[in-house]
């Protein structure tokens, strides 16, 4: 150790009062899932769905594996009804299990329905990152949104480069 990095050590222990300059590492589970394992991309919802009733109050008893349901069900195109009839519930409790997951279709927007604009703006607080990590698992949104861009780049770059640059102010 040469002398600067004593003295940063010894700055360090003078300041934390700690005698190891080192914390122990544990290896994180990370976000990325092979979207063709179902068992890993499940995994990955019920974290979701937990960290979502950690953080907000749920208005259903449903279990975490009939949120998971759900959510995989929503976004294989299912409606309500198809989903109440799947978990064996009411379709009023199906539409509040998706409000608890900020699962919003465009007919509740229509109805004005206050649960629907509360929902909306906890989805908005949290940046939509429940709904991102459900579409990303569940779609191809990721990478449509990623060939999309990358093609919008293309095409712009390619119209670009005939275009006179000579102007003057």
């Amino acid at each position: 150790m040469d002398d600067e990095t004593a003295e940063l050590r010894d700055i360090f222990l003078d300041a934390t009062g700690e005698e190891t300059v080192t914390e122990r590492q544990a290896e994180s589970r990370g976000s990325l899932v092979d979207a063709d394992d179902p068992e890993a991309v499940d995994a990955r919802l019920r974290d979701l769905v937990r960290t979502m009733r950690e953080r907000y109050d749920f208005e259903t008893e449903l279990r975490t594996d009939a949120y998971v349901r759900l959510i995989r069900e929503f976004y294989d195109g299912d409606d309500d009804a198809a989903l109440a009839d799947a978990l064996d519930v009411s379709t009023e409790t199906v539409r509040r299990a998706r409000l608890d997951c900020h699962l919003v279709r465009d007919a509740d927007r229509a109805n004005e329905d206050a649960a629907v604009r509360e929902t909306e703006r906890e989805a908005t607080r949290a940046n939509d990152r429940f709904r991102d990590a459900f579409a990303e698992l569940l779609t191809d949104a990721d990478l449509e949104g990623r060939l999309a861009s990358d093609s919008r780049e293309d095409g712009l770059r390619e119209a670009a480069e005939d275009i006179e640059t000579d102007v003057s102010f």
